[in-house]
């Protein structure tokens, strides 16, 4: 049973992660590769590593829309 999970973890996030590597330059797709790396966070450490590389990449992203946003309203 945690065989046939590992695997289902397996094919569905590495289908995911190839997916979004594969079209990486097409808009919205790059939202599709951190749920990848987060199923595959179930069941690999290296996964979780970049998850957390990936939450800290999109908070910075947030952060710095947020000033634009900001310095755009205000004109």
């Amino acid at each position: 049973m945690k065989s046939l999970r590992k695997l289902s973890i397996t094919l569905v996030g590495g289908f995911l992660l190839l997916f979004a590597i594969i079209f990486i330059a097409l808009p919205g797709t790059v939202i599709i590769l951190p749920i990848a790396l987060a199923i595959l966070a179930l069941e690999y450490e290296w996964a979780r590593r970049y998850v957390k590389v990936a939450q800290k990449m999109l908070t910075k992203s947030a952060a710095l829309m947020d000033k634009f946003v900001q310095k755009w309203r205000s004109k």
